[in-house]
């Protein structure tokens, strides 16, 4: 703990030294954030017909939040059911067609059975040298194009069939389609929550890249905060917090480490943690600017200085402007524990 000196106008700021408590923290700056908390982004293009909802207002799971013009996406849907209709309607001529090919088959399969027959009986015959072999030949040549025939027949009733099945198939997967994409242009609330902000407004044409609106659930928040690479071996779960907000100058407010995530953001190089509230304001918005000190170690009843009172991180001046050397141990962005080199009492000032 240090106190400050009253000066003269043209003399150095200077603090007494005495001893107090210091902790080691790590610092981390970012958000506050609603539970839950997305972005609203449409999945299909459009002009925004409707806004059915407005900021603050309390929001089920599933509610219809925006709706864009669907007339091209209603149309869609209704050639895909007269598709669909007039495939059903076609189902008389499908049977005629049917009963067709399943007659080939059975008339192939009957022209079959009589030339097996009577190829069987040329064998026979021809065995005993009754039959010439040009005449044995010719039933054996009408066997195997009888038999060609009634396999060619069972394809083409099975191809026509699975053909059937495939249209039919196509045409439910069309209609199916359609009517999502026409739900696509109504949107809906992914959660249940509060409507922290409406990002447009009605007439404006929308794409998937254009956010629409800010929902979260209501009175439950967190911080969302990034930590330097080089500090981030020191923040593990569990860890204390002691949080600004610039909602609330001069007060602070503590949180515990819950969420960290292992990969650093390369342009920025530093690491997103999450943390939950443990000591909440009166009132909290997502969004909020906060600023955190991550406790990794506390000490007391030791010397601690402000961090802008070390010269070339190991020095203090002293007699004003006399250089001494000082040992230095744990401490955050604002202060620093002094292991040796300085006594409570002594003064030391500022550098300029």
């Amino acid at each position: 703990m240090a106190f400050l000196v009253s000066c003269q106008k043209k003399q150095t700021e200077s603090i007494i030294v005495q001893k107090g408590t210091v902790t080691e923290g790590v610092y981390a700056s970012g958000v506050v954030k609603a539970t839950g908390q997305y972005t609203v982004y449409p999945t299909v293009s459009g002009t925004l017909k409707s806004i059915d909802v407005q900021a603050g207002q309390t929001v089920k799971s599933g509610q219809l939040l925006f709706v864009l013009d669907q007339e091209k996406a209603a149309l869609a849907t209704q050639n895909a059911l007269l598709a669909q209709q007039l495939s059903a309607d076609n189902s008389r001529f499908v049977q005629d067609k049917i009963s067709e090919l399943e007659w080939k088959v059975q008339s192939a399969k009957d022209r079959l059975a009589l030339d097996e027959s009577i190829y069987q009986r040329s064998q026979r015959v021809h065995s005993q040298n009754i039959l010439s072999e040009v005449d044995f030949e010719k039933t054996q040549q009408a066997y195997k194009s009888s038999k060609a025939n009634y396999e060619m027949a069972i394809k083409q009733l099975a191809q026509y069939r699975a053909q059937l099945k495939n249209e039919s198939q196509r045409n439910a997967n069309a209609v199916a389609l359609s009517q999502k994409s026409q739900r696509d242009y109504s949107i809906q609330s992914e959660v249940s929550g509060t409507v922290y902000d409406i990002l447009v407004k009605e007439g404006t044409v929308v794409n998937p890249q254009v956010p629409l609106a800010i929902i979260g659930q209501k009175n439950q928040f967190y911080l969302e905060l990034e930590v330097d690479e080089n500090d981030m071996v020191k923040v593990n779960l569990g860890q204390k917090l002691v949080v600004t907000l610039d909602s609330y100058k001069g007060k602070s407010f503590t949180a515990v480490v819950d969420r960290i995530y292992p990969m650093m953001d390369e342009r920025s190089r530093t690491f997103r943690i999450e943390a939950h509230f443990t000591q909440l304001p009166s009132r909290l918005y997502p969004n909020l600017t906060a600023e955190a000190t991550i406790i990794i170690q506390s000490k007391s009843n030791v010397i601690s200085i402000p961090r802008n009172y070390l010269v070339d991180g190991s020095y203090v001046l002293v007699n004003t402007d006399e250089k001494r050397k000082v040992t230095v141990g744990i401490g955050d962005y604002q202060h620093v524990e002094i292991t040796a080199g300085l006594q409570a009492g002594e003064t030391i000032y500022l550098p300029k």
